[in-house]
């Protein structure tokens, strides 16, 4: 596997759980059938010590069987196996400390700033997951087909999802009701049931910044400029583009 491909899917594998050693070494299963602690050291170039410490864990954390013999072997489980396993058990997790942790009421209704690509898209799928009644959304397009799967689930649950876009996304998002504006920027534009608004900038990078509020005359005057835009963008273009 190409060294360079082999840090990616190792980076990956990290967030499963796994050390950058370990997730080496279990991409080295992955590629090979049935490994003693030995070959794997060989094949590597890690030391065994290492190396049987690390399969020991990966044993431990499901991703590797041993395979018990005159001299003990090691296979890998399934990635989607194992990923799937770490992912349902993260979610029991998940209800465990919902129900067991203290928290003081809802969130903040404060100003709060939301730095980095990834966190800002963390946030956008959170405020969707907990859509009661309507969503107002406007951001690129090459980002927006990332939530077309929660956006079609919120407009068949019977949510209203109003869309401003001024790229269209690359085939109808199913039940929105969609506007053709004349922004084609890097801005992200998100209104969730009234009461909470994410908003700022999009652009894919580390240094996107965005503001998360729920203040009710911030979060009131934001959604009336929406609907300005809203009301200016059928007065010149004559009406949505689409209302399924």
């Amino acid at each position: 596997m190409d060294h360079t491909i082999s840090e990616v899917l190792a980076e990956k594998l990290v967030q499963f759980g796994l050390t950058r050693q370990e997730a080496n070494i279990y991409l080295c299963l992955l590629q090979n059938k049935d490994l003693s602690g030995y070959e794997v050291s060989k094949i590597t170039g890690i030391s065994r010590s290492n190396v049987y410490s690390a399969l020991a864990s990966l044993v431990e954390k499901g991703a590797a069987y041993l395979l018990e013999g005159e001299t003990n072997k090691y296979t890998s489980v399934l990635v989607e196996e194992f990923c799937e396993n770490r992912i349902r058990r993260l979610a029991d997790l998940e209800r465990e400390l919902a129900a067991q942790i203290p928290q003081i009421g809802n969130s903040s209704e404060g100003y709060i700033t939301i730095s980095s690509h990834r966190h800002i898209m963390d946030k956008i799928y959170n405020m969707l997951e907990h859509v009661e009644h309507r969503v107002y959304l406007s951001m690129p397009a090459v980002y927006l087909e990332q939530f077309r799967d929660h956006l079609e689930r919120l407009a068949a649950d019977g949510k209203k999802v109003v869309i401003l876009a001024g790229d269209l996304p690359a085939a109808e998002i199913k039940g929105s009701i969609l506007y053709r504006t004349d922004k084609r920027d890097g801005q992200l534009r998100l209104i969730v049931d009234s009461n909470y608004v994410l908003t700022g900038e999009m652009t894919g990078s580390v240094t996107d910044s965005c503001l998360y509020c729920g203040q009710k005359n911030f979060v009131d005057v934001f959604k009336d400029s929406l609907r300005n835009e809203i009301k200016l963008t059928q007065l010149t273009k004559g009406d949505k583009v689409k209302d399924s």
